[in-house]
């Protein structure tokens, strides 16, 4: 059964799709089975893997309101062993239409329990915010993983997200972990992106993944050309990060590479 990762964290520009996208494209290399869920109303995870966004018909949109099932809205990409349930402009609408449906944390969860088998890991990218459908992707999740980036407000914020992942913990998913804190745009130049890094491990420790990912040209280029960053340039520090990212993921859940 494959395991439910959520990639969250409500601070916007921290690198949740681009690690979203560049885990799931690391682990397909690996040859593991990956379906990447965009939950995110900007949709960029859909259009960073090439789909283009106003072809869209069927996504998370139908998957949440439970119109069509996961099987209908699962879309190939281009990536080796990775599938989408592509995001679309309309999703915006969908934390206003569940407001009042029973059950509404659970409608993710429920939607994708009968594909959860056909995969190794299924990767869910959030939205910048701590509302429903942020709510949804940790109910339905067995682990998030929280992007940090290495700036001065990094860890401004992360209090309210570690409450967050208590509630839901609490109220609505007890077997919810966190697979731990990533650090990224880390550029070793600069003295506060070191004093981020040393923060970040005094307080949370073994939380922390060893990988850091570092600032990366290439790594801000791939999306603009639909593209991971494994597929874009295979030989650039962005994709020995996330390669050594989906390793140390793997280790950690003891499945050999």
């Amino acid at each position: 059964m494959g395991k439910i990762i959520a990639i969250a964290n409500q601070k916007g520009g921290v690198g949740k799709t681009t690690t979203t996208v560049n885990l799931a494209a690391s682990l397909g290399v690996l040859e593991k089975k990956v379906l990447l869920i965009d939950a995110d109303p900007q949709a960029n995870a859909t259009s960073g893997l090439g789909i283009d966004v106003a072809s869209i018909t069927m996504g998370s949109y139908q998957l949440l309101e439970h119109t069509r099932t996961a099987a209908e809205t699962i879309v190939p990409t281009d990536s080796p062993n990775v599938d989408l349930i592509p995001a679309h402009i309309d999703l915006v609408a969908i934390e206003i239409e569940l407001v009042d449906k029973d059950r509404r944390e659970y409608m993710l969860k429920e939607a994708i329990a009968p594909i959860r088998e056909k995969y190794d890991y299924i990767l869910i990218d959030c939205a910048p915010s701590l509302g429903l459908l942020t709510l949804n992707a940790l109910t339905a999740a067995d682990s998030v993983i929280i992007p940090i980036q290495c700036e001065y407000f990094a860890l401004e914020g992360l209090g309210k997200l570690l409450n967050t992942i208590k509630s839901v913990q609490r109220i609505h998913n007890p077997d919810l972990d966190i697979e731990g804190l990533l650090l990224t745009m880390f550029d070793s130049r600069l003295r506060l992106s070191n004093q981020v890094v040393e923060e970040v491990k005094k307080h949370f420790s073994e939380m922390v993944f060893d990988t850091i990912i570092q600032r990366n040209v290439r790594l801000s280029e791939a999306p603009s050309y639909g593209e991971s960053i494994i597929k874009y340039d295979a030989s650039s520090t962005g994709a020995a990060n996330y390669l050594n990212m989906a390793h140390e993921l793997l280790q950690k859940n003891r499945q050999v590479v």
